[in-house]
């Protein structure tokens, strides 16, 4: 699951297609028009063929005789690859699809992080304390969104490692895509709660290699994780309606009663 090297046209080609498609702007069973799309692009038939080519090992295109290159129905698509998790939240958006899979991802989470950390406290290095002192020490730093997400990143990845199971460490990469995304969104709201008092019971607990405390401050840890996301959903709703009442005012203030314009003549 090495993730796609973005270079040069051949790879903007792909990303931009990729968008479109995990957008819906190219919807599911639609056949696509290679020329038009060259001609769009600016870029040749060969280059675009290769960046098919790329979206097609990921589950997401396929070609058939007589019907064309078109795009596969979104279960067959490779969710769990780097990239398409990558260009999934990619663009600052944030759509029904983002949303169900942030939902999906957490239910992952939930399931992966509290056994693996039960791992980690059992089996935990001196090195793995470090790295994780070192990401905890980064998290209470304070800074931008992007240094908080990177610390927390971090920190999840040497949780990952010190587990010391190869299929949980590549992990990371799935977890790392979601993770990211929703970082972004909470750190870059106020009002959020502080990260570092349930990051640092999760590592008390592996420090104290005591797997049952490192399992339940992990779920603590993920239920805050939730609440972030809940607050800033219902903060959402709450522009959104007073937005909508704003206008529904704004809009009573300037609709003349009918006998209005009789009235003023």
């Amino acid at each position: 699951m090495t993730p796609y090297a973005r270079r040069g046209v051949h790879g903007q080609t792909v990303e931009v297609l990729a968008r479109r498609i995990l957008g819906g702007e190219i919807p599911e069973g639609a056949t696509l028009d290679l020329v038009a799309l060259q001609s769009e692009l600016d870029v040749s038939l060969t280059a675009l063929r290769e960046s098919l080519k790329v979206l097609a090992a990921k589950g997401m295109v396929d070609a058939r005789q007589k019907r064309g290159t078109f795009v596969r129905i979104r279960a067959e698509w490779n969710l769990l690859d780097v990239d398409v998790l990558r260009w999934q939240f990619e663009g600052g958006r944030t759509s029904e699809a983002d949303e169900a899979l942030l939902q999906n991802l957490a239910e992952v989470r939930a399931i992966i992080e509290p056994a693996a950390v039960r791992l980690a406290a059992a089996r935990r290095t001196d090195a793995d304390l470090a790295a994780l002192d070192g990401a905890l020490d980064a998290m209470g730093e304070g800074g931008d969104a992007a240094h908080a997400v990177e610390a927390d990143l971090a920190f999840h990845r040497a949780l990952l490692a010190a587990t010391h199971n190869e299929l949980l460490e590549r992990m990371e990469m799935v977890i790392e895509s979601g993770l990211a995304h929703r970082d972004r969104i909470v750190h870059s709201a106020p009002h959020s709660e502080d990260p570092v008092p349930a990051h640092r019971a999760v590592l008390d607990a592996v420090r104290d290699r005591d797997p049952r405390a490192a399992e339940n401050a992990m779920r603590a840890l993920l239920d805050q994780a939730g609440r972030d996301l809940d607050r800033l959903g219902d903060a959402d709703d709450a522009d959104t309606a007073h937005t909508a009442h704003t206008a529904d005012d704004a809009g009573d203030r300037h609709v003349p009663d009918a006998t209005e314009g009789s009235r003023s003549q």
